[in-house]
C-alpha cells in the first residue's frame, strides 16, 4: 500500500507530465517486453515488470538486467583468464605531474552545463539519443585537436537497440592487453522516468566530464598518441546503466566473445558531490569501493590517490552490480570503482528532477580526474 505521501508524488508527476504533452513525444518506438529477467546478487534471478525494475531502484535495490544477456561471463569462465599482478606502487610521477597541471575544471563545468540541458538522459528517450550523439561528437573532436586521429584512435558509437549508443574511444597501444576507463551518460528520473526531467548532473554527468578531461589532457602526452604504451587504452560512456547495466553488458559480451584481452577497468560513477560528508564532519575524500571489485587493481588505486590526489581515500561498499565495472567483473576482467565519497555519504538527490550541477564540487570533481588521468598513464605503460 502506498502511503498518502506517496500518492501524492505520484499526482504531482501525473499532473506534470500531461501539461507537457510535447514531451510524450520523447520516448522512441520500440517492442516492449512483459518482463526482465533481472539477478539481484549471483544465482539469484526473477522475472519482473518494467515498472518493478524502477521500483526496485527507488528503494536502492541494484541488479544486472540479464534478460539479452545471460551468457555474459560463461565463455571467458570456460577457457579461463590469465590473472593480473598490477604494480605495487606508482613509477612515472614525473612525467605525471605536469600533465596533471593542465587539467580544467572549467571545460569540466562546461561540458556539464551542456549535457545536463537535455530535458533527461533516459535510455529509450529521443533526448538520450541526442545527447549520445552530442557527446561522440565532443570525444571525437577530443581526439581531433590532440592530432590523435592522425596517429590511429579513434571513436565509434557502440548501437544499441533501444536507440541510445554507448560510445567508445580507443588509443592503441604496443599490445592488445587494454585498459578501460569507464562512465555511464545516461540519466532517469525513477518516478515517471519516460516523461520527468532528469538533468543527472551528479549520476552520472560527472563521472562523464570527469574522464573526458582525462583524456583531453593524456592526448598531451605524445608518448600516448604515438602508440607508445605498453597497453591499448580505451575511454567508455555507457548507455542504460541505469536499466540495468545493459549497455556496459552489451559490450563486454561481445569482447568476451572477440576474446579481447582487458587487463583492467575502473569505473567512475559520481564525482562531484560533497555537502554530507562535510556537514557530517568528515574529511572530503575518494570513496573506494572494496565489494565486488578485484583486490590487486583496488590496492594499486589507493597507491595512485596517495600519490596523485590532494585528499585522501576511504574504504566502502557499495553491494552487487552498483555500477558498470560489474559486468567487466562478470565477464571475468579485473574492475574496480570509485565514488565521491563514503557511501553513506553519497548524493540522496539522484534520479531527481534535483540532480543539478549547483549541488556538485567541480574541486572534487577534479581529485577524480587526477585519479583518472594518473592510473591511465600509469597502467598503460605497465607490463601486465
Amino acid at each position: 500500500m502506498k502511503s498518502p505521501l506517496i500518492l501524492s508524488l505520484y499526482a504531482t508527476a501525473i499532473t506534470t507530465a500531461l501539461a507537457a504533452p510535447r514531451i510524450e513525444q520523447a520516448v522512441l518506438q520500440q517492442p516492449e517486453r512483459e518482463q526482465f529477467l533481472i539477478e539481484l546478487a549471483p544465482g539469484q534471478r526473477h522475472y519482473v515488470t518494467e515498472h518493478e525494475k524502477w521500483e526496485l531502484r527507488k528503494q536502492g535495490i541494484n541488479f544486472f538486467d540479464i534478460t539479452d544477456n545471460e551468457d555474459l561471463g560463461l565463455l571467458n569462465h570456460k577457457v579461463g583468464i590469465q590473472a593480473v599482478t598490477f604494480p605495487s606502487k606508482t613509477s612515472h610521477n614525473k612525467t605525471i605531474a605536469p600533465l596533471l597541471k593542465k587539467l580544467e575544471k572549467k571545460n569540466m563545468r562546461k561540458h556539464l552545463e551542456k549535457f545536463t540541458s537535455f530535458h533527461t538522459r533516459y535510455f529509450k528517450s529521443d533526448y538520450g539519443k541526442q545527447s549520445s550523439a552530442w557527446l561522440l561528437g565532443q570525444v571525437n573532436d577530443t581526439l581531433s585537436e590532440a592530432g590523435a586521429l592522425e596517429k590511429g584512435a579513434f571513436v565509434k558509437p557502440f548501437e544499441h537497440p533501444w536507440g541510445q549508443s554507448s560510445i567508445i574511444a580507443t588509443i592503441p597501444g604496443k599490445s592488445d592487453k587494454t585498459v578501460v576507463i569507464g562512465a555511464h551518460q545516461d540519466s532517469i528520473n525513477l518516478w515517471l522516468p519516460a516523461f520527468l526531467a532528469a538533468p543527472g548532473a551528479d549520476d552520472d554527468g560527472s563521472g562523464t566530464v570527469t574522464i573526458l578531461e582525462a583524456l583531453r589532457v593524456l592526448l598531451m602526452s605524445k608518448d600516448i598518441i604515438a602508440g607508445k604504451g605498453e597497453n591499448t587504452l580505451e575511454f567508455h560512456w555507457y548507455s542504460a546503466e541505469e536499466g540495468g547495466l545493459l549497455g556496459s553488458q552489451a559490450i563486454f559480451q561481445s569482447y568476451e566473445k572477440e576474446g579481447r584481452n582487458v587487463k583492467a577497468m575502473l569505473q567512475q560513477d559520481m564525482t562531484g558531490y560533497v555537502h554530507k560528508t562535510i556537514e557530517a564532519g568528515e574529511p572530503e575524500s575518494v570513496g573506494v569501493i572494496t565489494d565486488f571489485v578485484d583486490p590487486g587493481l583496488t590496492e594499486f588505486i589507493k597507491e595512485i590517490i596517495t600519490d596523485y590526489c590532494e585528499i585522501p581515500y576511504i574504504l566502502t561498499k557499495c553491494g552487487y552490480a552498483c555500477s558498470d565495472h560489474a559486468s567487466a567483473s562478470k565477464a571475468g576482467y579485473p574492475s574496480a570503482f570509485v565514488i565521491e565519497s563514503d557511501f553513506k555519504y553519497s548524493d540522496d538527490k539522484i534520479h531527481t528532477t534535483e540532480d543539478k550541477i549547483e549541488y556538485l564540487s567541480f574541486d572534487h570533481m577534479l581529485q577524480h580526474a587526477r585519479l583518472t588521468l594518473a592510473l591511465a598513464y600509469e597502467l598503460v605503460f605497465a607490463k601486465l
